[in-house]
């Protein structure tokens, strides 16, 4: 299984590569391509890389894996567990809202939850990036524009997204869009439907779910997103995220400084980050 990867070089230049026995092989080098967006928008990802020498990933800085997508599109109450649990009747057509990148954080950065709020909440989800331009695609096309997926926290302001009917405010604090590890290609995984989602806080299991429980599946979220917007190689869909999320649990689960949270998605891997309050 390939797992690629933005990252920093010792010098301090964003690159990228693909994580072999746990050592990042810098492939910006190899291909002369500088990030991973324009990898996949060229058509120049390798199926397969051979271990090298390279940076220890335990030791690397990592980058959100598309450090800056052009759009980074989020579907809300996408799960039947979440729909229910918040009480509300499935809506007719996907909730759709965006974050702006430079609300990203990579895998093992702290989220940052801000001090005048006590609603910092979590939600783990799977996230799909574009492989090549999309527009109005068809779903039994889907498949062709997915370079692959990776994992997804949409760390949540929920005071300031509950203030009005509009939820991005809450949505796009800086620090708060968890992104990583790594993303795997979609050869690589098969049916994403037959993967599982799980959401920990310090270690105690809060959300877990199947992929086939998504309300509005991944062909269907690529067809209604590709209508209204283009797409293009690098871009995000978020998926949603299953019932579980803090903000409903009795007593409440929201997040306070220093809590871990973990989101796996199964055949991928593993989202971790430290809430931090600023």
């Amino acid at each position: 299984m390939n797992k690629f990867v933005s990252y920093v070089r010792a010098d301090g230049t964003p690159s990228w590569g693909a994580v072999v026995d746990e050592t990042i092989v810098d492939l910006a080098s190899q291909t002369g391509v500088s990030s991973l967006a324009e990898a996949i928008a060229d058509g120049v990802l390798p199926t397969e890389v051979q271990a090298g020498e390279g940076v220890p990933f335990a030791e690397a800085q990592l980058l959100p894996v598309i450090p800056e997508p052009k759009k980074i599109v989020c579907i809300g109450v996408n799960y039947r567990t979440h729909r229910d649990e918040i009480g509300k009747p499935g809506p007719e057509a996907p909730i759709v809202f965006a974050r702006y990148a430079d609300s990203q954080i990579a895998a093992g950065e702290d989220a940052i939850k801000p001090a005048f709020s006590d609603q910092f909440d979590y939600e783990g989800e799977l996230a799909l990036i574009i492989g090549a331009p999309a527009y109005r695609v068809k779903r039994e096309d889907a498949e062709s524009v997915i370079a692959g997926y990776s994992i997804y926290n949409d760390f949540s302001v929920r005071d300031w997204q509950r203030a009005a009917s509009q939820w991005m405010p809450g949505k796009t604090f800086p620090g708060t869009g968890g992104f990583g590890p790594w993303f795997v290609p979609a050869s690589d995984l098969g049916d994403v439907t037959e993967l599982s989602l799980e959401t920990r806080v310090n270690g105690e299991v809060r959300q877990s779910a199947s992929l086939a429980d998504l309300v509005f599946d991944i062909p269907f979220l690529i067809e209604y997103v590709s209508t209204f917007t283009p797409l293009s190689p690098g871009d995000v869909i978020v998926t949603g995220t299953p019932g579980g999320v803090g903000l409903f649990m009795e007593p409440s689960g929201l997040l306070h400084d220093g809590d871990v949270v973990e989101v796996e998605v199964s055949g991928i891997g593993v989202l971790r980050n430290t809430v931090r309050e600023q």
